[in-house]
């Protein structure tokens, strides 16, 4: 056999020991990342298709404004009048009281991942994101 061909069965080899020991392994057992309720709020945000106007940490559509922290910024209760009425270019929904708390509820739980835009940090050419925390 040449050098060659026994690098490539070699290699061969391992790849499928590696694949069989992954794919064979127990998954860890997680908690759901959304409680039942954001859940069903999650449900409806994507039957909508919010994502195509608004975004997550800047990431989603853009003709709606970023909802990251939108329920620490204005409240329950603003989310739902937007529900309600719409607002420019933002259709009114016929959403029932369960659908908003649960749209609410989703809204909430995104907002205690953390806030967007971080304004202490600076953005490379590169792609990289720098995190400035030295003047807290």
């Amino acid at each position: 056999m040449s050098k060659k061909f026994t690098i490539l069965l070699l290699l061969i080899l391992f790849f499928g020991v590696y694949n069989y020991w992954i794919y064979t392994q127990s998954q860890p057992t997680t908690k759901p990342a959304l409680s039942k309720v954001a859940f069903a709020g999650q449900q409806l945000w994507i039957k909508n298709n919010c994502n195509a106007c608004h975004q997550f940490y800047g990431l989603g559509g853009y003709l709606g404004p970023d909802l990251t922290n939108v329920y620490s910024n204005k409240g329950e209760d603003f989310i739902k009048a937007m529900l309600n009425s719409g607002i420019n270019t933002m259709p009114k929904f016929e959403f029932n009281e369960i659908e908003k708390n649960s749209i609410v509820a989703y809204l909430k739980e995104i907002d205690n991942t953390g806030f967007y835009p971080d304004k202490k940090a600076t953005f490379q050419k590169n792609g990289w994101v720098i995190i400035n925390y030295k003047n807290e």
